[in-house]
């Protein structure tokens, strides 16, 4: 068998620069056929001096400087190109969605680090993929973890799926302390090493909440079955209980460069990146329930997955525009969820038949989070 030619969309970011780690490594079995990087062409230059032959488009649509706004357009001239077996999809946020469509569309593998794409459209790519002959391989590590656990254990022995957390950064730091915390502090992950955006998710457990949705949809539970602990050692990534009670989990060293090649070597299992854990040595693994109270963007996940509809798209774009006021200094910790609420507070059971009544929702619901975000920003300029 001849090596997989592979598509990095993303290149520049943290899924992206793990998956070149991997290629590097592995280079009998993996070639750099293409990638993609936003604007970061310096990044690109450097990858193009290593990897001759690779095909390259910068995803910047040349009118827009919104993070939400990809040029799909280069991104299908990417895919024609490249004569590419498999695509990782590493693209932050809802912009990655419409390059997870190209992917399908085409008929390629799509190894899936795109969240969103799942969470807003996950029964249109599922439908697209059957179509096309795409299968598509969760790339995080949660969801890479269950699709392991599934395929090990088989679903219809499967009580329940229980995804693992971290905790993030303010784990132990008390709900009165929360509003306070400044940007460079949610940036502080203890076990990951993470993108901006995904890294504030995870101190507010918005990326968790994520997970749950895109659970639901990547395999078929309800979200009544899906359960989340937080286990701040990032050892297990997800477990399963059985219908006799059992439960089974997936345990790894905390790296994504370990799911990123069990999705490029699928449907085989390939030699370990990163050496095992050793239990000959001492670990500790702790568990705990997740403190819904104070972080209350995991209880409205739950809330959008169970309404189904819109309101996954509600919930991730409404997130997304106030993760990216937070970063600005626009906002404060603590109002990341209640932006949130306000957004969902709106009618959003009408659910899409298409991805324009997707991207239609995701406008509308920018729209509205947008204007929550303005008044409370216009709201502490009058009070300061």
């Amino acid at each position: 068998m001849g090596k997989k030619r592979v598509i990095v969309l993303g290149a520049g970011g943290s899924i992206g620069k793990n998956s070149l780690e991997v290629i590097r490594r592995f280079p009998d079995r993996f070639e750099l056929a293409g990638f993609s990087v936003h604007s970061n062409l310096e990044f690109a230059k450097t990858i193009l001096a290593e990897f001759e032959d690779a095909q390259f488009v910068s995803t910047k649509k040349n009118d827009s400087n919104l993070k939400y706004e990809i040029d799909v357009e280069a991104v299908r001239q990417l895919i024609e190109k490249s004569r590419a077996d498999i695509v990782i999809n590493g693209i932050a946020g809802s912009a990655g969605l419409k390059a997870s469509v190209e992917v399908i569309k085409s008929g390629l593998d799509l190894g899936l680090a795109n969240k969103e794409t799942i969470v807003e459209a996950g029964e249109l790519i599922f439908k697209d993929a059957e179509k096309s002959g795409s299968t598509i391989i969760p790339v995080d590590s949660e969801h890479a973890a269950i699709f392991q656990l599934i395929n090990a254990h088989k679903k219809e022995n499967i009580e329940k799926i229980i995804i693992t957390a971290s905790g993030g950064p303010f784990l132990h730091s008390p709900k009165e302390k929360l509003g306070t915390m400044k940007l460079e502090d949610a940036l502080k992950h203890p076990t990951w090493k993470m993108g901006g955006k995904i890294t504030i998710d995870s101190a507010s457990l918005a990326n968790k909440a994520l997970e749950v949705i895109e659970a639901v949809n990547l395999f078929s539970f309800p979200p009544e079955k899906i359960e989340v602990t937080v286990h701040p050692q990032s050892i297990i990534h997800s477990m399963v209980q059985c219908k006799n009670g059992e439960i089974f989990a997936q345990a790894s060293p905390p790296d994504m460069k370990n799911p990123i090649l069990n999705a490029l070597s699928f449907p085989d299992m390939p030699e370990p990146f990163l050496k095992p854990l050793d239990f000959s040595q001492a670990i500790k693994l702790e568990f705990m329930p997740p403190r819904t109270d104070d972080f209350p963007m995991l209880a409205l996940g739950f809330e959008a997955a169970k309404k189904g509809g819109a309101y996954p798209i509600a919930f991730n774009v409404a997130n997304e525009e106030a993760v990216e006021a937070f970063m600005q200094g626009k906002i404060g910790f603590t109002d990341l969820a209640d932006i949130t609420q306000e957004v969902l507070n709106s009618d959003w059971t009408m659910k899409p038949s298409s991805y324009e009544e997707v991207y239609d929702y995701e406008n509308r619901a920018r729209a509205v989070a947008l204007a929550r975000i303005l008044a409370r920003n216009s709201s502490c300029n009058k009070i300061y």
